[in-house]
């Protein structure tokens, strides 16, 4: 069984930076093409990036392009979500995803396994 855990979280003023990463264990990450997906209260998840299995190919939601870089380190086992230029808007509980047999996908339900979430709270 696959399983997904993030870190890095927490509370950040307007304009700082945050990492984000998701450990993978179970299944070597190689496997599985990732998504960061986010969803704030009372709204829908979003995909926030996505990347390949091999990690040449990304996306990125055309809102947050140019904030936000989406990496991995598959000899880690680990993805990362690089946030820059942090907004208010931004705040939401940020999740990791892994979709099997994928190179890559932005359709939420694609992706096979999630992790728990980390909250990422932005003050103005």
């Amino acid at each position: 069984q696959v399983q997904l855990v993030e870190s890095g979280g927490g509370l950040m003023q307007a304009g700082g930076s945050l990492r984000l990463s998701c450990a993978v264990s179970g299944r070597t990450a190689s496997y599985y093409s990732m998504g960061w997906f986010r969803q704030a209260p009372g709204k829908e998840r979003e995909l926030v990036a996505a990347i390949s299995r091999n990690g040449i190919n990304t996306y990125y939601a055309v809102s947050l392009k140019g904030r936000f870089t989406i990496s991995r380190d598959n000899a880690k086992n680990t993805v990362y979500l690089q946030m820059n230029s942090l907004k208010p808007e931004d705040t939401a509980v940020y999740y990791c995803a892994a979709a099997a047999n994928m190179t890559i996908t932005t359709t939420l339900s694609l992706y096979d396994y999630w992790g728990q979430g980390t909250q990422v709270t932005v003050s103005s």
